[in-house]
């Protein structure tokens, strides 16, 4: 899928002069003239980066900025503004934005910070990715196996889980030879490992552990 460039600003003449320097350049542009208006875009998960102006009625910039990074899709965002001063860019670097220039930057320096923010846009993608992946291959468990799991994040041996979970060894075994099969991760550093990509703590992992197994009891 195309990365795109979605710049916003209230200012047409600007909008309008920018997006055909950038598609001179080869970049595919999409023009907003608010954040609603942004906001309300067909292609929310598509993936590209925001060039946006900092000072807009209603919506500002900084409040566009902590919308994308609570939504699922959290495009790095460039300001490009009129008006800006150590204190302003101080904010938005900290807060997570790719760059910070004025109006009257250089073209080369624009398009450098695009660039960056394609490939960072490109790199956080597949964090996501792999995040997810790694989230629905533990969610695809059963409730043993979830629970054996807890036991080797917090790393039990076998016989101290058969203590604890109040079951024979050899049933913790026979747990343990399904999670390793079927996630096909056969050490206890990977499955801690998988478990870390998820983005799971020790904690939820046993949150959610404990709900698959008062499931399995209600439906046994």
């Amino acid at each position: 899928m195309t990365q795109t460039v979605h710049l916003i600003d209230d200012d047409v003449s600007f909008l309008r002069s920018m997006g055909r320097r950038l598609r001179s350049q080869g970049f595919a542009v999409a023009t907003y003239d608010s954040v609603a208006e942004f906001l309300l875009r067909p292609d929310a998960d598509g993936p590209g980066c925001v060039l946006t102006d900092l000072q807009m009625p209603n919506r500002d910039g900084f409040e566009l900025q902590k919308l994308l990074a609570q939504s699922p899709n959290p495009l790095p965002v460039i300001f490009v503004t009129g008006k800006g001063d150590i204190p302003t860019s101080v904010r938005a670097m900290r807060a997570g934005a790719e760059d910070f220039l004025t109006k009257r930057a250089d073209s080369d320096e624009l398009l450098a910070a695009i660039r960056r923010a394609f490939k960072r846009d490109r790199g956080e993608r597949e964090a996501r990715r792999q995040r997810q992946s790694a989230r629905d291959a533990i969610m695809g468990l059963g409730a043993r196996e979830l629970q054996v799991l807890v036991g080797v994040v917090q790393g039990m041996q076998n016989r101290e889980m058969a203590t604890a979970y109040g079951l024979s060894e050899r049933t913790i075994n026979y747990y343990r030879t399904l999670l390793t099969r079927g996630l096909d991760i056969y050490t206890s550093v990977g499955l801690s490992r998988l478990v870390s990509e998820a983005g799971m703590s020790v904690e939820e992992l046993a949150a959610v552990s404990r709900d698959a197994l008062n499931q399995h009891d209600r439906l046994s």
